[in-house]
């Protein structure tokens, strides 16, 4: 009887997460992806933002900065909404830890206020991004994968500053 009430407990938790929308769980996923992001701008130290591992790769700044110009990119595309600001983060004069931050957390804020303003059905709605066409729930799709690609080659600029880099946050 024990085992039949555990078997219907998951059953029955499988049916309401699986009840969740696609909006909804996005949202949720973008939420929990500005948390762990803010956890790196926070981690990395104020001299740590013009750290280049290499000469020619970008420092911790403009990686964070390039996150943030992509989230701006892909969802305006996917959406039609104008992006709130002109130009690139990455090449704005001021790249101190205060000015990125609020550069990236803001881009975070953009994505969530738009997924806030679709239903499921715009999902399933053509786009043109970067001259590819999709469909506008691939687009989210892929700006997810985008900022956790350059949100994970941040920890090694973590490292090299002697910086522990943030716990996973899977859920």
């Amino acid at each position: 009887m024990k085992r039949i009430a555990i078997i219907c407990m998951f059953l029955l938790a499988g049916k309401v997460a699986s009840a969740q929308t696609t909006v909804a769980k996005q949202i949720a996923d973008w939420e929990r992806a500005k948390a762990f992001t803010k956890e790196y701008l926070d981690a990395m130290p104020e001299d740590g933002y013009a750290l280049k591992p290499t000469t020619e790769i970008r420092s911790f700044a403009q990686q964070m900065d390039h996150l943030a110009d992509a989230n701006y990119a892909f969802i305006s595309a996917a959406t039609g909404k104008k992006k709130p600001m002109e130009g690139s983060l990455e090449k704005m004069a001021d790249q101190s830890k205060t000015a990125v931050s609020k550069g990236v957390l803001d881009s975070y804020d953009y994505v969530i206020a738009s997924l806030k303003g679709m239903t499921d059905a715009d999902f399933a709605k053509d786009v043109k991004v970067f001259g590819m066409d999709m469909k506008a729930g691939t687009a989210f799709e892929k700006a997810f994968e985008h900022q956790t690609h350059h949100r994970g080659q941040a920890t090694v600029y973590i490292r090299l500053k002697g910086v522990k880099p943030p716990q996973e946050k899977l859920f």
